[in-house]
């Protein structure tokens, strides 16, 4: 990976999302320039956004969503710009903010969930069947007749995640989806992204702090320095090989990423990181057989 390409990823048909050289000024003064590599996501990939507080990755979500509007710079979603033309793509889109607390605003669970639905026109009968069937895919169907605002945080999440899903968008933009999950449920939701990519074509953005997890999470990541650069992209091998670049933008590797940056520092013969327990045990039992 040549981590000093801008614009390493040559436009493709399956672009979804790409974001070039953006900045964003917010009413405190403070400015955002999310700059350096270009942002690009695809259909049928998992995208990380990785970085520090105050690195830009709400900043970048936000303007994917056409909640902010840049100065400078380009976004482009399904090949339209996002904070102009919006109402030509929202149904394409499906959202989980990182404070869920804000989509949660219907009496009841199955509501909230057939909210969407209800908003497109579509017969009560359909936005209902909807709504179960999005429940069900997370496993709470059981909470249809709740108040969200009286759920447990994971719960929330997953409805709001269900809220999401509801319309089967082809993007998929999750800000720190994994929050309040237990660690059952954070696996189960792991999984359904991966389905939701993998056999239904969807192109999945999202940020996280879950460092150790990433290599489960992604497929591609982007990694964000302090203030706004893109600094890194590549898929989570390529990105934590990186030990210094990672070091620099304030983000710990994962404890399997560093384990072998450190013994390469002591045998240069140790193999590649492996980010998977199971690889990493395989690699260095047959690197030790091979010594």
């Amino acid at each position: 990976m040549d981590t000093d390409t801008v614009g390493a990823r040559a436009t493709s048909p399956d672009d979804v999302v790409r974001v070039s050289c953006i900045r964003h000024s917010y009413e405190d003064g403070t400015s955002v320039h999310l700059c350096g590599l270009d942002f690009v996501a695809r259909r049928g990939e998992r995208t990380v956004l990785l970085g520090p507080n105050g690195s830009g990755k709400t900043t970048m979500l936000y303007h994917v969503l056409g909640l902010l509007r840049s100065r400078e710079g380009s976004v482009r979603v399904f090949g339209k710009d996002p904070a102009t033309e919006w109402a030509s793509i929202r149904g394409r889109v499906g959202v989980v903010l990182q404070n869920v607390d804000e989509q949660l605003l219907a009496p009841t669970v199955l509501d909230d969930v057939a909210f969407t639905p209800r908003q497109y026109g579509l017969g009560e009968p359909e936005a209902l069947a909807r709504a179960h069937a999005a429940l069900e895919l997370l496993g709470i169907d059981d909470l249809a007749p709740r108040v969200p605002h009286n759920l447990s945080g994971g719960e929330k999440r997953k409805v709001a995640l269900a809220g999401a899903l509801v319309m089967e968008p082809d993007l998929l933009v999750l800000d720190e989806p994994f929050e309040g999950l237990d660690p059952r449920s954070r696996v189960e939701l792991v999984s359904l992204i991966r389905t939701q990519a993998r056999e239904k074509g969807v192109c999945v953005i999202m940020s996280t702090h879950d460092i150790d997890s990433v290599h489960e999470l992604a497929d591609y990541c982007y990694v964000l320095k302090p203030g706004g650069e893109i600094a890194l992209e590549g898929t989570p091998e390529q990105i934590f090989a990186h030990a210094d670049d990672i070091a620099r933008s304030n983000i710990r590797p994962p404890i399997l990423a560093e384990l072998f940056n450190r013994l390469r520092e002591i045998d240069p013969s140790t193999p590649q990181a492996q980010l998977d327990v199971e690889k990493a045990a395989a690699a260095l039992a047959a690197w030790g057989r091979g010594r």
